[in-house]
This record gives structure tokens, C-alpha cells and sequence, in this order.
């Protein structure tokens, strides 16, 4: 099922859409198939588009400051920012979305929250055997978090398992029943994170970071022109999109 949540979206996705749309056209013979898919790409392939995209998925959004968050019971940080190097030395580095952790960190200096929960973030196909929340762990450690402050739950292979995860390690560390938690992820996927754990029964207060789009950058010709980097966001928006609507209307069909 992990994989096919994976695969299925694809088909959906401009580039997954592009190869049907040229396929059937060279197999029917019909041009204007053709012509739509390289349309389709083209117009998913443009900065003005993936930006568009993206800013939607992330509700348009915009950075809280530290000052503005209100005092939580715990800061959760979906984990995500490493990736190994190539090579014998096993190095793993920090990849673009580190701005997760560093938000997490500086939350918990702040005094916005007693606890830093990193999710275990795990996917099959990792070599890894520890999970990205555990290697987190240690950083935060460095950082200055004291090691009891510091928890992680278990292996998780989706947001949804993520919520459920943190919102039991929660009823285990805190008999006070208290599920007041600062959410910590990227902004494009603050909706859908956000709607889980509340339907986990934890109280959210967002916090999104890693923003795709810079508010500075000026409308020039090269918004029209194709871009793998737009491309990108205009998938990663399309994604968002799907795996939100499939956990709601799952809800719906399990309520009815």
C-alpha cells in the first residue's frame, strides 16, 4: 500500500499526464493529443505557474515570529533534512529543508515549549537503519537541548502516522493530558500535517517554514519560459493537493 500511495499519484502529475497525452496521440494519430501534453508540460514547466502553485499550497502562508507563538506543551518537528553522501565515510549532510530543525531549535530556546518531539521519519528503501529523528536527536543535543528534554518517536512512514505517533508518546510523557503542540514543517505541507494531527486530538498551533517562493523576486520573461525548478513545485503543490483530499475523504467514508 506504502508504494502504491508513491506510484498512483504520478499518473496524475503533469509529467505523468504528458507521457498518456503523447502515447494516445502517436497511437490514435491524433496530433492535438500531442499538442495538449506539450502544452500541458510547458504551462506546469513555468515559474508563474509552479510559484502560483506552490504559494497555494501553502495557504499563502507567511513566517510567524518567535514573539507571535503562544507558550506550547511540546514543539514538534517532522523530521526530514538528511540525505548520505556518496562514498565509503558514510557522511550523512543536511539537505535543503534543514530550516525544520532550526526552527525546532530555536523554538525550544525561546521557551516556546518544555519538549522538542522529532518524528521518526523512516522509509523502507533506507539504508539507514537509525531514523531521521534520532539522527536529529543528536544534533539537538549539540545544539544544548538537554537529553531528557529531546524525544523521538517511533519509525513512521507517513504524516499520518506521524500524528498518531506523537500524539500517543504525548499521552505516555504528560499526565496532565496537555496537547497544546507548536507544529513544525514545511509550509507547502502545513495543511495537510495540520489536519492530521488535529484529527489525532492534538491542539495546533502552525509554524510553517522552508517557503518555496522569494517574496523579493520581480515578474521577468523567464517566468515564461520551462524550468525543472518550477516543474518541481508545480508537482510537489499537485501532491500536496491529492494527499490531502485522499485523507479527507477518507474520514468522510469512514464517518459515513
Amino acid at each position: 500500500m506504502f508504494y502504491l500511495h508513491k506510484i498512483l499519484p504520478m499518473v496524475f502529475l503533469p509529467i505523468g499526464l504528458t507521457t498518456i497525452l503523447v502515447c494516445a496521440g502517436l497511437l490514435l494519430r491524433r496530433r492535438i493529443l500531442c499538442y495538449v501534453g506539450i502544452g500541458l508540460l510547458w504551462l506546469s514547466s513555468m515559474p508563474l505557474i509552479g510559484d502560483a502553485a506552490i504559494r497555494a499550497a501553502e495557504g499563502w502562508r507567511v513566517r510567524v515570529p518567535l514573539h507571535e507563538v503562544p507558550l506550547s506543551q511540546a514543539i514538534v518537528v517532522l523530521s526530514n533534512g538528511f540525505i548520505s553522501a556518496p562514498g565509503d565515510a558514510s557522511v550523512v549532510e543536511w539537505s535543503d529543508d534543514v530550516d525544520r530543525f532550526e526552527a525546532g531549535v530555536a523554538l525550544y530556546h525561546t521557551g516556546k515549549g518544555s519538549m522538542l518531539i522529532l518524528t521518526g521519519g523512516w522509509l523502507p528503501w533506507s539504508k539507514e537503519a537509525r531514523s531521521i529523528g534520532e539522527l536529529l536527536a543528536e544534533h539537538a543535543m549539540e545544539r544544548g537541548i538537554p537529553r531528557d528534554r529531546v524525544a523521538v518517536t517511533g519509525k513512521a512512514m507517513n504524516t499520518a502516522a506521524e500524528a498518531q505517533a506523537v500524539a500517543a508518546l504525548m499521552d505516555q510523557q504528560d499526565e496532565s493530558q496537555d496537547r497544546r503542540v507548536i507544529l513544525v514543517t514545511s509550509a507547502f505541507h502545513m495543511r495537510r500535517a495540520q489536519w492530521l494531527f488535529e484529527r489525532a486530538g492534538l491542539a495546533v498551533f502552525p509554524f510553517p517554514v522552508d517557503f518555496q517562493v522569494d517574496e523579493n523576486r520581480g515578474f521577468t520573461v523567464l517566468d515564461l519560459l520551462p524550468s525543472a525548478e518550477a516543474l518541481s513545485n508545480t508537482e510537489t503543490a499537485l501532491r500536496e493537493l491529492y494527499g490531502y483530499l485522499y485523507y479527507v475523504v477518507r474520514a468522510l467514508v469512514g464517518a459515513s
